[in-house]
This record gives structure tokens, sequence and C-alpha cells, in this order.
């Protein structure tokens, strides 16, 4: 069964229209992968080298012992991000006298096959086979191996486990975040040390190798609980659409804002119903933690504020950013209905800055517990909150004009090229770029808080003329619509 599987999807592979597109995309993944695992296979050959020269006057073996686990908590977090569901078409084959576990078995067969799976092993295994089989001997050496071997699989179902509860709802996402949020807090706060638990661990399996087998056992338990979850919601998605129709698509909040609030509830549901914008927004959501790698006590005791105000910039506008570069592709599907039907534009670009607004503000609200470091931090913070929701709003929606790419809401992002174009990259530049007009001539004077209080102001003043630039950007759209509807027609 699993070789009729591979050969229908191979003949689906060849019979597609987009072909073309999928093979030259897939070779450029495959060199860059190739390319990252060829670096991985030297590290690990050359790790005693890297392990002496990182880390003069420590034990090899204890270096080594302290970053598996650390190894596979980052992972973890890759894997949450990055790695996609493994995709079959089985509506076809439910209704033939194929049982779901064969089917539940090539999907977890098949989610094997990833770089994810491939990278800890050359990474990892040369190490545990040689530096550690001289030291200890083949058996712990083995049971090394082992260990490494059960904690992919382990990462592997759970990061798709966690994924497919997210499918059909998104709080298990943010418990997920919410979690790692702690973790890194601890870690961060020196409450515990992942290194430390990890060299603890693994010292104990050179004294007791057979403790390696609750690793297996761990790994052995995700499994069969992925597979079990896989069996009973092989119709998950249909039931979903079932449960959508059911669902209430009143939003209060939005309602005393009249037409643009009902249009920005209506992206709202677009939103949170398609898998790609989950995606994006679930990755936004990720990038709030870019915090504890910027945010150095040392830096902002010497007041040096450059990092700390990119940081800040890309966190409170991270959702506004990964979501509003693809705008106006999200509507590609209908575009052409919104501009024939009684649709007020004017409202409707207001409604995308009143999101954008929304959005930028609860990410705010969210980081500001960096506040507890310093309380240097928020002000650098609600600088860039006023930038965002001020210019950045402006400067992501009149990129979005000469957007031209339609977007399939139904694919993920990862690996997911389409609607990309060369107005994404050519965003980025004046987006991170403007607040540092503003901010360095005060900074290089000595004077960086005047730069903050300068940006804040810039982006206040941006902020109470929306009207203008309500008008400045429907201008734009009005005179690429045609240009833009032509483009979502010819799909990618």
């Amino acid at each position: 069964m699993l070789s009729t599987f591979l050969s229908q999807q191979w003949k689906a592979f060849w019979r597609s229209k987009s072909k073309g597109g999928t093979i030259a995309a897939n070779i450029l993944m495959g060199l860059m992968i190739l390319c990252l695992l060829l670096l991985a296979f030297v590290l690990g050959l050359r790790l005693e080298y890297w392990a002496d020269n990182f880390f003069p006057g420590k034990d090899v073996e204890t270096v080594f012992n302290s970053y598996i686990i650390y190894y596979f908590a980052l992972d973890f977090l890759m894997r949450i991000q990055l790695q996609e569901l493994p995709t079959l078409s089985i509506v076809p084959y439910l209704h033939l006298r194929i049982s779901k576990r064969k089917i539940v078995r090539f999907l977890n067969a098949r989610s094997l096959f990833s770089a994810f799976n491939i990278l800890p092993l050359i990474l990892l295994l040369p190490f545990s086979c040689t530096y550690i089989s001289d030291i200890h001997g083949s058996f712990v050496s083995l049971m090394y191996v082992v260990s490494i071997l059960s904690l992919v699989i382990f990462n592997n179902y759970t990061a798709l486990y966690i994924k497919r509860l997210s499918v059909n709802s998104s709080r298990y996402t943010l418990i997920t975040l919410l979690v790692i949020a702690l973790i890194a807090a601890l870690e961060h706060y020196r409450i515990f040390s992942i290194s430390a638990i990890s060299n603890r661990v693994f010292e104990s399996i050179t004294e007791q190798p057979l403790l390696a087998l609750g690793f297996s056992a761990a790994a052995a338990l995700m499994f069969l609980w992925n597979a079990k979850y896989l069996r009973s919601n092989l119709y998950a998605e249909e039931l979903g659409a079932a449960e959508e129709k059911k669902a209430s698509t009143n939003y209060p909040f939005f309602s005393r804002f009249g037409e643009v609030g009902t249009l920005a509830a209506l992206e709202l549901k677009l939103m949170l119903r398609h898998k790609r914008t989950r995606t994006a927004l679930s990755m936004s959501a990720f990038f709030i933690f870019y915090g504890f790698l910027f945010y150095k006590k040392e830096v902002l005791a010497k007041d040096q504020l450059d990092m700390v105000l990119f940081a800040a910039v890309f966190m409170t506008g991270s959702a506004v950013t990964i979501y509003g570069q693809f705008m106006f592709g999200w509507q590609g599907a209908h575009f052409d209905g919104l501009l024939v039907n009684k649709t007020n534009l004017r409202n409707f670009i207001k409604a995308k800055f009143l999101l954008f607004t929304l959005m930028s503000t609860l990410t705010t609200v969210l980081i500001s517990f960096y506040g507890f470091i310093s309380w240097k931090i928020l002000a650098v913070q609600f600088a860039a909150y006023l930038y965002n929701v001020g210019i950045g709003t402006v400067v992501v929606l009149y990129f979005a004009t000469r957007n031209y790419k339609s977007i399939d809401m139904s694919k993920g992002s990862t690996f997911n090229y389409q609607g990309l174009s060369a107005s994404q990259f050519v965003l980025m530049i004046p987006y991170f770029l403007l607040p540092y007009l503003f901010y360095l001539p005060f900074s290089i004077s000595g004077k960086p808080y005047w730069g903050l209080a300068f940006l804040a102001f810039a982006g206040f003043t941006a902020l109470i003329s929306r009207s203008y630039w309500v008008s400045f950007i429907l201008g734009a759209f009005n005179k690429r619509k045609y240009t833009i509807a032509e483009g979502f027609r010819q799909k990618s």
C-alpha cells in the first residue's frame, strides 16, 4: 500500500500544470538544504575542535552533554514555525476499502523524511560514535545514538501533533508559545539552566546507559498518541468546515466603527479561518520573544539603543509586516468582486489601518513584560509602537499597492513562495531605515532619548493626520487597482 500511495502522488505531481515552478522551487530548496547539511557534517566532524576553541578550559564531553537537550529545544522551536504537516489527498481513499490505519501509517512514515530529522544526526552522531566510544566504550556510545534518535522522533511527532491541534483551534499554539516564553524567562533569569539539566541527564547515561531508553519510551508514546489522533480526525477538515458555518460572525467590538469596523471584522475572520494567514499570525507571535536576544542589560546601561530600537520596531510591528506585506493578495480570490460591488474603497483602506493599529497595540501590550528588565525598554517600545501605527502602516500599505500576486489561502507559508515579489524585499528597506532617520542624529550627538522622543512625535503626527494618509494610499490604490486585479487573475 505504501508503494501505491507513493506512485499515485508521483503521477499527480507530474500531471500538475504548475510542476515547472514546483520543480524549480524544489531544486532551489534542495541545494540550500544540501549546503546546510554539508555544513552540519563538517561541524559534526570537527565538534571536538570547536568545543576546545569556544570553551577553553572546559571538558569537551561536558560541553557536548550540556548542549544536546538545548539543541533539541531550539530544534523544537524551529519545527513549530517551519515544519510543514505531511499532506496527502486522503478524501478519494476514504470511501475505498483502505483502513485508516494504513493511511495514518503512511502519513507518519512520510513525516520522517525531513531535513529537520537529518540535521541532528549529521551534527551529533559523529561525536557520539567516536569521542564517546573512545572514553566510555561502544555500549555507552550506542545508548547516546539511541537517545539522539529518540529525541529526533519525539520532536518530530510532538511538533506535528501541536500543529494539527492548532489547525482547529489557535489556543493550542498560544498555550505552546506561553510555555516556551515561560521556559525562556526562567532560563534568562537563571532560575534554572537547560544546559545544566542536559549535562546531568547525559552524565547519568554514561553511568547507567539503559536510562537512554527513557527517551525511546517518550518517543514511542508520542508516536502512538499522534497516530491515534490522526485515526480519530481524518475527517477533521470537513467537521471544521461544518462548525465554521454555525459559528457566530459577529465581533461586537468592531460595530462601533460602522462600515470600517465591519470590513475589519471580515478581514479578521479571513485571518482566523485560513491556514496561511494563521501561520503568518503564529510566526508574528513567535517573534515577540526576540527581545531576549537583543535586550541586554549591559547595552541598556550604556544607552546603546541602536539594536534595541531595531528589535522594538520589529516586535511591535511583526504582525503588521508579516501579514501586511502580502496585502492585498489575501483578497486575491475575490478581488474582482471587491472592485465591482458597492464597497467604499476609502473605508476598505481605513479598515486595514484599523486592523493594523489593533494588531500593533496588542503586540505592544504583550511585550510590555520586558519592562521588568529595564524601564528604558518600555520607552524604546513606546516610540517604536507610535512609529508603527503612524508611519509603518503607511509604508506597508503603500508597497502593498505594488503587489500583483494572489495567494492560495489553503496552503501554509513554510517553503511557499506564492505571492512573494520584489516589493516585499524593497519594503523592508524604508520600513527599518526610517526610524533611524529620526533617531540617529540625536543618538550621534549623545542624546538617544531625544531621538526616541522625536521618533515618537513623528509617529504621533502621522497618526493624527491619518485621514491624509488614507487619501494618499487610496490614490495609489486607484491608480493600480486594475493592474492588481489582472495580476491576481494569473494564478501561480
